[in-house]
């Protein structure tokens, strides 16, 4: 019965913040003729680095709480990963929304946003 309820406390302080994350992240993709909220340049790249960048977060707190033991590295890869898979998946959905575009380039902010949320959190986590 204990494992149950720490199994139950470790989904929803910890996994259920990311996939409410993932529904927040396909939810603004499904808008249509949805503009970035940065008018320059590479405004939407910025969007994109700090949104994964805040999945990252959340996917180096749930790996690091699922497992304490795991190397640093091995739980950044594996965050990294599962925040590539989160991107192709949206990258894909978004082609198929009115008025929105499929990019290899949001998808590499996408990454590149991941990535260097596992610094962050390894640098703060200390």
């Amino acid at each position: 019965m204990a494992r149950r309820s720490a199994a139950s406390n470790l989904m929803l302080a910890y996994w259920l913040p990311v996939a409410l994350y993932v529904g927040m992240i396909f939810l603004i993709s499904a808008q249509p003729h949805l503009k970035a909220p940065l008018p320059f340049a590479f405004g939407d790249k910025i969007m994109h680095l700090l949104e994964y960048g805040g999945l990252g977060i959340l996917l180096a707190r749930g790996i690091g709480a699922t497992n304490p033991r795991f190397a640093p590295l091995s739980a950044g890869l594996l965050a990294v990963c599962l925040g590539v898979t989160v991107g192709t998946c949206d990258e894909l959905f978004q082609a198929t929304v009115p008025g929105r575009e499929s990019s290899a380039f949001d998808l590499m902010a996408d990454t590149a946003g991941v990535g260097l949320a596992q610094f962050l959190y390894r640098a703060f986590a200390r």
